[in-house]
């Protein structure tokens, strides 16, 4: 299930599943909204977008009353997220997974937003996607996230990134399957359990922030997954930013954990991530990785209409 691409007049619905707005995230919010509204499209905060009523966030009724409300609201064409953080995982209980999967609608978030599109991937079959929350839109150095949001969810593009952006081959061959994943801690926590993902023949892409993971956190994030069964399941691996002072990359850590007994490529970029690239990643649709291409992983099927 695909939503439809964005046309000008539509609203943009702006919910905040994570860390609540402090003081010095206004201005960016503020920019953002002007950047959409200058190309004629419409913003509309959730009534609970600025609540901080537990001191650290919203609580879960006033988060998942604004994503509820969101997808039914026939006004709203796309969501974003507004900001990253901790615990939008909370919200998984209080979802209207049948509203949701009746109004599909654009998704669009990173970091902690990886819990709340994956699972409402998982739960509905909806296509959501892993790029920048509204916020960042504006709060990074250049405009290269924005593009993508118009290359993807205006144009339609099936680029995963710019002809320019550089990839790597860390193990060579061919995959192809439907995109999971986003930041590696939030996706370690969805191994298992409850709302545990469907790693079987996935194309897996992966993440983090350099200074709240060490690289030792970063090994027992991939080890989790190791002895759970995830890299027996993959189809293929494609790996994003992770900066750290010690210069210890994340694909260092992933080829220490995953040894000689490597059966699916592996592939690097620097255009997803904590980072001002984010290229905008559709979760649920098909991707095809070949390491003997220039561009190394494309998709194979529409993620909007």
């Amino acid at each position: 299930m695909i939503p439809n691409k964005l046309k000008k007049g539509d609203t943009i619905g702006i919910i905040a599943p994570s860390n609540s707005i402090q003081e010095d995230d206004k201005p960016y919010i503020d920019k953002s909204t002007s950047l959409f509204e200058e190309l004629g499209y419409k913003v509309k905060l959730g009534k609970h977008v600025y609540s901080n009523s537990l001191g650290y966030s919203a609580n879960v009724l006033e988060k998942s009353e604004d994503i509820n409300n969101m997808f039914a609201d026939k006004n709203v064409s796309a969501i974003f997220c507004v900001k990253g953080g901790c615990n939008s995982n909370s919200v998984f209980d209080y979802l209207d997974y049948d509203l949701i999967s009746n109004n599909p609608k654009i998704l669009c978030g990173f970091s902690d937003s990886t819990s709340l599109t994956n699972v409402i991937t998982l739960k509905t079959g909806l296509v959501t996607f892993n790029g920048p929350t509204f916020k960042s839109l504006t709060s990074w150095e250049t405009d290269y996230s924005f593009k993508q949001v118009i290359k993807r969810f205006i144009d339609k593009s099936l680029d995963l990134g710019n002809i320019d952006d550089k990839f790597s081959t860390l193990h060579k061959g061919k995959a192809i399957g439907k995109l999971i994943g986003g930041n590696l801690s939030l996706t370690t926590q969805m191994v298992c359990g409850k709302y545990s993902l469907d790693f079987q023949d996935k194309i897996l892409f992966i993440e983090d922030l350099g200074y709240e993971s060490e690289p030792t956190r970063i090994s027992s994030y991939l080890y989790f997954m190791k002895q759970n069964g995830v890299f027996d399941k993959i189809s293929g691996l494609w790996i994003g930013n992770y900066e750290h002072p010690s210069n210890i990359s994340l694909e260092k850590i992933v080829l220490d954990t995953l040894g000689d007994d490597i059966k699916f490529p592996i592939i690097k970029s620097n255009n997803f991530g904590h980072i001002d690239k984010k290229t905008v990643i559709p979760i649920g649709t098909t991707a095809s990785i070949d390491t003997n291409k220039d561009m190394k992983i494309i998709l194979t099927e529409n993620c909007v209409f």
